[in-house]
């Protein structure tokens, strides 16, 4: 049983780790399939987690909260469509410049507004997403197994973690069974094609990267109103490229997304569990190495593990109309 409470409790925080880890990349997803590349999830979750945990600390509802970091991050997914779909500007400079802007403004508003070395007020737990307890789960706590699996690893997690799994399947149905998926897979195949058939590229673009824009907002209220009890400088701390990444070894797939950011957040989890903790024949582990063990394992499986990944064949390239 003790085995078993660790593998629950490590499999617990897995699930924690990888949800905005989901939910960026399926940001992604929506952008890059429709033709506009995203480098620019890690400064839209950033902030969209400031601005989330900003409004909560001053109004004290995390709706609210929910509510500024998405349109925040909305916001920032429109300058870069802006950018990029309107203007054809190049589009890893634009989304280079956006976590750039995020980084510095996230800080410099924090500490002009709440004087705390650019963090936000500790937030109160009625100003947080809290863990949902699902129905029968107490009473099930003491079955053997099957009810230890129910009641610590599938309840006990927030509103917004359940929200990032039910994405997935949404994700799915919304790309591979309804019109508007369908013509945002063309559009990030042949524009041209798309643009024929009399429907608009700029206009098909511009929704997928507002889907971007919802979801990396999401991911930002989880990190600031429900993992942590506020906004911390940088604290998303490198996810939105390693969700780029999850995101490229999926190869743009909804269902292969999830399992990737669950590996990459079980790399994470592991590292955070077993940090400083002695193994057998090896000894103590550095520190350093086990933090950056995640980093270098998402390194390893793209570079030997991924095979041949290809992009969305008018990916990155600005559409032209012809006259």
């Amino acid at each position: 049983m003790d085995f078993l409470n660790l593998m629950l409790q490590l499999f617990d925080a897995t699930i924690r780790v990888s949800v905005p880890l989901l939910l960026a990349c399926l940001a992604g997803l929506y952008s890059e399939r429709s033709g506009v590349f995203d480098i620019g999830l890690e400064g839209k979750m950033l902030a969209g987690a400031f601005a989330g945990a900003a409004t909560a600390a001053v109004t004290g509802s995390a709706w609210l909260g929910m509510l500024a970091a998405v349109a925040i991050s909305v916001s920032f997914a429109l300058v870069h469509g802006f950018a990029s779909i309107t203007h054809r500007g190049n589009q890893i400079v634009s989304g280079v410049a956006i976590n750039f802007i995020a980084a510095g403004s996230t800080i410099i508003l924090g500490q002009a507004w709440f004087s705390q070395g650019g963090r936000t007020p500790s937030l109160a737990a009625d100003a947080r997403f809290n863990a949902i307890t699902l129905p029968f789960a107490d009473t099930l706590r003491d079955v053997p197994v099957v009810g230890a699996i129910y009641s610590e690893l599938i309840s006990g997690h927030s509103l917004i973690a359940y929200i990032a799994f039910l994405m997935v399947p949404f994700t799915w149905w919304v790309l591979f069974r309804t019109r508007f998926g369908l013509r945002l897979r063309a559009v990030g195949e042949n524009p041209a094609a798309v643009d024929t058939a009399g429907i608009s590229v700029t206009w098909l673009r511009y929704r997928a990267v507002i889907c971007t824009g919802v979801l990396t907002g999401l991911a930002g209220t989880y990190l600031a109103v429900s993992q942590n009890a506020g906004f911390v400088k940088d604290m998303t701390a490198g996810k939105g490229f390693i969700a780029l990444a999850a995101l490229i070894f999926a190869k743009w797939r909804p269902v292969p997304a999830m399992f990737a950011c669950l590996l990459f957040g079980f790399l994470d989890a592991f590292a955070i569990r077993f940090q400083g903790i002695a193994l057998p024949m090896i000894g103590k582990v550095p520190v350093q190495l086990m933090q950056a063990l995640p980093y270098l394992l998402t390194v390893i499986l793209l570079a030997g593990f991924i095979g041949k990944a290809i992009p969305p064949k008018a990916g990155g390239v600005a559409y032209v109309k012809e006259r």
